[in-house]
């Protein structure tokens, strides 16, 4: 069953700014944009590229290695080399605590 679990607070991230945040196996990239929180599975599927060291472009991450870029609030992939978008999770802020839903 999933649950939230907390990741991050939100003095830790500035607007436009990504951090890689491990939750059991999972390495995952949590976001910043315009106020709001946002998690993506930090590897992109095209080679693995880590998402939460790529370059964030308003609502958009660009992989370090490769170039393809995401909507960071859906996952889904906006241009290639990646043919495929990346696992978008539930993110919640309560209080100063941010939490993903795995």
């Amino acid at each position: 069953m999933a649950q939230f679990i907390k990741v991050a607070t939100t003095d830790e991230l500035g607007d436009q700014q990504a951090k890689l945040v491990q939750v059991g196996s999972e390495r995952i990239a949590l976001f910043r944009v315009d106020g709001a929180f946002y998690a993506l599975h930090d590897a992109c599927p095209h080679r693995g590229g880590p998402l939460s060291k790529g370059t964030v472009k308003g609502a958009e991450v660009v992989c370090p290695w490769h170039d393809a870029s995401f909507d960071i609030r859906t996952g889904a992939v906006l241009d290639p080399p990646a043919q495929q978008g990346v696992k978008s999770y539930p993110v919640r802020v309560t209080g100063a605590d941010i939490e993903i839903e795995v």
